[in-house]
């Protein structure tokens, strides 16, 4: 195996720098966009999340007024829900 690399000619080094250099800085933006659209899909996905929560506890709020609405007078706890919070019910 030893022989085989004593008669392969090397690249100069004035020449090889340049590739490796090239590599390095391609593989640096590869990653740099990754991470970029990773970050991205995070916040994405937090607005998400918040949202939802936000939902939730509207529909609590709203379960807890009708629970506790003695001025309604009917027996119908679900007349009141929108199509929205069924869902989340």
């Amino acid at each position: 195996m030893s022989l085989l690399f004593a008669i392969t000619p090397a690249l100069p080094l004035g020449e090889a720098g340049k590739y490796v250099a090239a590599a390095y800085i391609v593989v640096f933006v590869v990653i740099l966009v990754y991470v970029g659209i990773m970050a991205m899909r995070a916040q994405r996905t937090q607005r998400e999340l918040e949202e939802l929560r936000r939902d939730v506890e509207a529909v609590k709020a709203a379960r807890a007024e009708l629970d506790h609405d003695p001025d309604d007078g009917s027996d119908q706890t679900g007349a009141g829900r929108s199509e929205r919070s069924e869902q989340i019910a």
